[in-house]
């Protein structure tokens, strides 16, 4: 390992190297330069590979499209919606799964098998927990005195129902992930903070949240990503439309249709370099963020 590296080990090493290179090169970079350019084809033949002609039609379209406005806006709805509560519950539940001995190793696979279920299945099981005659979040709410709630036909109330839906099915990871971080916090901290006086409020203020702010940051940035990329829960949980009046049209819902659909290549792959630019902003906000609040 001290040895300087030489250009017969730097081939050797590349040699190794080389089938993944291939790969990510075919799989990923050579897609995102592709769609990188197609979002400039104006005059573009899909059968023929041909181009004629290239501008920024494209994005002046996206800019004047009030369907891109409205996917847009219901994407942050749905970021905003989904990433704060599922960071929060996530967090309540890893606090509560580190604390309990007894059956630790079931109570984690349960939390988990969502996250690793097919979406179709969830779809399906969520769909009849909304069904408005006889679903089981109606029922709770009779009980309230409520009126029954047409969960998924009624454009007020998609949303918030494809908010819930995706909530509990990426509860999973980010509770195994807040688990390790609490798992990696040493006792010694605790023991001294209660030595002090500190009460549990305290402690947790003061030691496990700033210890476990990487793992709330890795899980942020994860979970925003991942809300602006949503497409298979809407696609499952509507029957294959964006909710009911466009009430769940996401940009990557809005990419879909246009690639697949109307056959605009260029708008589809313009709205994607969009949202791209959109995450890329706020990672870059939450990395900047980060380092007065982020403590390693």
């Amino acid at each position: 390992m001290k040895k300087k590296p030489t250009l017969k080990s730097s081939l050797t090493a590349y040699v190794y190297l080389l089938p993944m290179f291939i790969i990510s090169g075919v799989f990923s970079l050579y897609p995102i330069v592709k769609s990188f350019l197609m979002s400039f084809y104006t005059k573009y033949n899909f059968y023929t590979d041909k181009v004629s002609a290239y501008g920024f039609d494209n994005y002046v379209f996206l800019w004047k499209d009030p369907n891109f406005h409205l996917a847009l806006k219901n994407t942050l709805i749905l970021v905003l919606g989904v990433v704060p509560l599922t960071v929060l519950i996530s967090l309540v539940i890893a606090l509560m799964l580190n604390h309990i001995k007894w059956l630790n190793g079931l109570f984690r696979t349960a939390y988990f098998l969502p996250f690793v279920t097919s979406t179709v299945a969830i779809a399906l099981v969520w769909s009849w927990l909304f069904n408005q005659d006889y679903g089981l979040f109606n029922y709770l709410l009779s009980l309230f005195g409520i009126h029954a709630i047409d969960w998924l036909n009624d454009p007020h109330w998609a949303m918030p129902a494809l908010i819930m839906m995706t909530i509990w099915k990426g509860l999973g990871f980010d509770i195994i992930l807040f688990l390790v971080g609490l798992n990696n916090i040493d006792a010694t901290y605790y023991k001294v903070a209660t030595i002090d006086g500190a009460n549990a409020w305290q402690r947790f203020k003061h030691i496990t949240l700033p210890l476990l702010s990487p793992i709330t940051f890795l899980v942020t940035i994860t979970g925003i990503i991942g809300a602006f990329k949503i497409f298979d829960q809407i696609y499952a949980l509507f029957n294959g439309q964006p909710g009911p009046g466009q009430s769940a049209l996401t940009v990557v819902y809005y990419l879909y249709e246009k690639f697949y659909t109307d056959w605009k290549y260029g708008i589809a792959a313009a709205s994607g370099v969009v949202l791209f630019l959109v995450i890329l902003l706020i990672t870059l906000i939450q990395f900047r963020y980060s380092r007065k609040h982020v403590h390693y």
